[in-house]
């Protein structure tokens, strides 16, 4: 089914967020695929860094780019002042370490995941963005559970066949999941937003005026 005008007018407006969001996902991902850092402290900063950019584009698409749909726009405000909170603290929290870590982002991950899901449930058949909102959503939420799952203890002697030295304890595995997250995050929101780019053209009409179904 081609899109109304409507839409294509709603897509042309907000195709950029998306792209804005992929932007601080992506470089904080590979800042942590490339750093031999993988302590809690680090991925503390990193992920402050990451979710402060994040909160900012959400209050702007909020604020400026989201149709007047009072529940949609509110929605999207609450994820902002979620990630500045969650920025904030794991700012002011760093030299806490592993709990801080553990506990700013599966807070951050559970309110804005959540409300980001919600958003794209309710607005199934009313905005073009629903599989946005409920893909991201989702795996933020599916980021929680990982953490979660993830014993705080963990600690593995590394070596055997592989022939590396060093432990790999809980810390750096989740610090690897933050940049998994991020790095299919990043990826989703740059198809999605180049998807509503190139969906923005307003259908064809017949010829007897009637746009095309």
């Amino acid at each position: 089914m081609s899109d109304s005008v409507d839409d294509a007018g709603q897509r042309s407006r907000y195709w950029p967020i998306p792209v804005l969001r992929a932007v601080p996902a992506a470089i904080v991902a590979v800042v942590i695929t490339f750093s031999s850092n993988h302590a809690a402290g680090y991925g503390l900063l990193l992920f402050g860094a990451f979710v402060l950019v994040d909160a900012l584009v959400l209050g702007f698409a909020g604020l400026r780019r989201l149709p007047l749909d009072g529940r949609s726009r509110a929605t999207t405000l609450a994820q902002s002042v979620v990630g500045l909170v969650a920025a904030v603290a794991a700012f002011a929290t760093n030299g806490i370490g592993l709990p801080a870590f553990i506990t700013i982002v599966v807070g951050w991950a559970v309110l804005g995941g959540g409300l980001e899901l919600a958003q794209g449930i309710r607005s199934r058949g009313r905005s073009p963005f629903t599989r946005d909102w409920t893909t991201v959503g989702g795996l933020t939420l599916l980021l929680a559970v990982a953490f979660l799952l993830t014993p705080p203890d963990y600690s593995q002697q590394l070596g055997g066949v592989e022939r590396v030295t060093g432990t790999l304890d809980a810390a750096i595995v989740l610090v690897g999941l933050l940049g998994a997250y991020l790095a299919i995050a990043a990826v989703f929101h740059v198809i999605a937003g180049l998807s509503h780019k190139w969906g923005t053209a307003a259908p064809a009409a017949a010829p007897d005026g009637a746009p095309h179904a």
